[in-house]
């Protein structure tokens, strides 16, 4: 399958994903779950083990295939299992997700990225790599900014000379801020959205 090929079928399988994932909220908001946390409980009750397991699995999954809107999942961790639970699901599939793709690139090369995006996409940010530690810096900083495209500038890092230790902590210590920042704008919105719903 050639890159072209394979772009479009990740877009193909995001309009399908995000088709889904309006189905299931139709349904789940006719459970009422989305405004009785009775009802939220009761339908958690038998999931409290492979709820979350899934969830980590579907959340390092559309990191590195990205079929599903992050912001979407983001937002479900919290809404299902929490602020404090879904924040640190979160957490770990997101991380797992991000050294995942540092490696596919670092192994499989710039062929390897291109499958998942376009060759224009990523020679946008390639200036930056011309200085690895000046890289360093420009990817940590938009590692903690919430509006940056982080799995694109991952792939990129594994391209680079930056060391996988570099990686590591840049990731494990500036990722939980851009979370939360996502977690808590998405939450209250969705809550407004509800709300002005339910009038």
């Amino acid at each position: 399958m050639s890159p072209e090929q394979s772009r479009k079928l990740i877009n193909h399988l995001t309009i399908v994903s995000t088709i889904i994932i309006i189905l299931l909220c139709i349904y789940w908001y006719n459970l009422g779950i989305f405004s009785s946390q009775a009802a939220m409980e009761a339908y958690l009750a038998d999931k409290q083990i492979m709820g979350p397991v899934i969830f980590i699995l579907i959340q390092i999954v559309q990191v590195v295939i990205p079929i599903i809107p992050g912001g979407v999942s983001l937002l479900a961790g919290v809404v299902f299992f929490g602020a404090v639970p879904g924040f640190i699901y979160n957490y770990i599939g997101i991380v797992v997700g991000s050294l995942i793709n540092f490696f596919l690139a670092r192994y499989y090369g710039k062929s390897f990225i291109l499958h998942i995006v376009s060759e224009e996409s990523l020679e946008k940010y390639t200036k930056w790599t011309k200085n690895q530690k000046k890289f360093n810096w420009f990817f940590a900083i938009c590692i903690l900014a919430p509006v940056a495209p982080d799995d694109l500038l991952c792939l990129l890092a594994g391209l680079t000379e930056m060391k996988p230790w570099t990686y590591f902590w840049i990731i494990v210590l500036c990722k939980p801020w851009t979370i939360a920042a996502y977690s808590l704008g998405l939450v209250y919105g969705a809550k407004w959205l509800v709300r002005l719903i339910g009038k």
